[in-house]
């Protein structure tokens, strides 16, 4: 999978903002990522739609994921990372979310409560009785 995702990704270069001299205004180390899930052929519709509901607002109007990377001055070390964040974010996504259980509080927990909530009535309770 990992491979077929891969093959759609397009990838973008600019200048990178940032300090840098005048190394910044010649190089462009800046990288986008694009990557289309709506025409994504390495993804089944299920799990297409899993990832429409999960990403929701980092999916642009055209069902496009745009992301960037200009952490160092190198194009290639930009590129790497920003295809290992793509990679990570679309496998944390597909992965099922663990259900939660709901529990009782314990019975010296309540006990507790039960009790400081009389104290507490009891303290407010003499305060008006001078």
């Amino acid at each position: 999978m990992k491979e077929a995702l891969l093959k759609e990704l397009t990838y973008l270069t600019s200048r990178s903002s940032g300090p840098g001299g005048q190394h910044v205004n010649k190089t462009e180390s800046k990288v986008e990522l694009r990557w289309n899930l709506d025409k994504s052929n390495a993804l089944s519709e299920e799990k297409k739609e899993v990832l429409r509901k999960r990403l929701g607002k980092k999916l642009s109007t055209e069902g496009e994921l745009i992301m960037y990377s200009q952490e160092t001055r190198s194009q290639l070390k930009n590129k790497e990372i920003v295809t290992n964040r793509f990679l990570e974010l679309i496998e944390r996504m597909l992965r099922p979310r663990k259900r939660r259980i709901s529990t009782k509080p314990r019975r010296s927990a309540v006990e507790k409560r039960l009790k400081d909530k009389k104290e507490n009535s009891e303290k407010k309770r003499r305060r008006g009785e001078f």
